[in-house]
């Protein structure tokens, strides 16, 4: 049992790698499995993981190399190699269906993963990516999360605070505090392992194609956009819903990327409908 509004940190093994984990409980109910983006972990959801329990047993994954799940031995940062991870957390925890729920990198994760194991989602949750995403949005991005190392806590927050305006200082605290560790000489550098950049990095990696797994999708599923992302645009969003039977949309007024960060009200709202939408016995069969 967790304390309200506060998760338990948990750990599992899988395939040799240990991958950490954010328990929000509901023992006895069906699972909701919560994905970050690149570079962020579990905690990213937890201004809106306690209001997604109650008919559901909430978990969010620190997928490999973020946070504090262990760093991919032989530097093996694919698609692939993500959803061996997750297929093999389900199992470790039992999770036979359940619904999956993803931000940008999480998200696509997500997508390839339902097109890849269909029987064991019964709902999807897309947030503000897809195959089709918008280059200037994500080198603003990739330019924020580039220095890897500053002198201290406080000039990652003023450079935080630059880059997302929508939050308050107190959120960007809290958000730095799981996503930063401190060096040993006393400087502060993202708590992931560098060697994710340098695998995209690559220009022969293989690219999966995002289109065909999503083309494979027919659980019930919802397209979740923030209403200033500079990610995915209209036209993208447009077109992936269009490519998904009976896929719902929605889009959070005042939220960039980060959607469930800038505006969790209305992103639990919107999941809350969603899930509200779905035969019953879709959604509430043990997980």
């Amino acid at each position: 049992m967790c304390a309200a509004g506060k998760p338990e940190e948990k750990d599992v093994i899988v395939d040799g790698l240990r991958l950490h984990y954010l328990d929000w409980g509901g023992e006895g109910q069906p699972y909701m499995l919560l994905l970050h983006g690149g570079g962020q972990t579990a905690h990213t959801w937890d201004d809106v993981a306690p209001a997604l329990g109650g008919l559901h047993h909430v978990v969010a994954l620190d997928q490999r190399g973020h946070g504090d799940s262990s760093w991919a031995p032989n530097g093996e940062y694919s698609v692939e190699a993500h959803l061996g991870d997750i297929n093999g957390f389900a199992q470790a925890l039992g999770m036979r269906s359940f619904v999956l729920i993803g931000l940008s990198m999480g998200g696509m994760n997500a997508i390839a993963f339902t097109a890849t194991h269909p029987r064991k989602v019964r709902a999807l949750g897309i947030v503000d990516v897809g195959p089709d995403v918008n280059p200037e949005g994500v080198r603003e991005i990739r330019e924020f999360t580039s220095v890897d190392i500053r002198s201290s806590f406080e000039d990652f927050l003023e450079a935080a605070k630059k880059f997302n305006k929508r939050r308050t200082e107190a959120n960007l605290r809290h958000r730095l505090s799981h996503s930063l560790k401190q060096l040993p000489d006393g400087r502060w550098t993202w708590k992931q392992d560098p060697a994710i950049r340098d695998f995209h990095a690559r220009p022969q990696r293989p690219r999966r194609d995002l289109w065909a797994d999503v083309a494979k999708i027919r659980c019930p599923t919802t397209v979740i956009r923030g209403g200033e992302s500079k990610v995915l645009t209209v036209e993208a969003t447009r077109k992936l819903v269009a490519a998904i039977p009976g896929c719902r949309l929605a889009t959070i007024p005042g939220a960039g990327h980060s959607v469930m960060g800038d505006n969790p009200r209305a992103f639990e709202k919107a999941v809350q409908q969603f899930l509200a939408s779905i035969p019953q016995r879709t959604t509430t069969r043990r997980g």
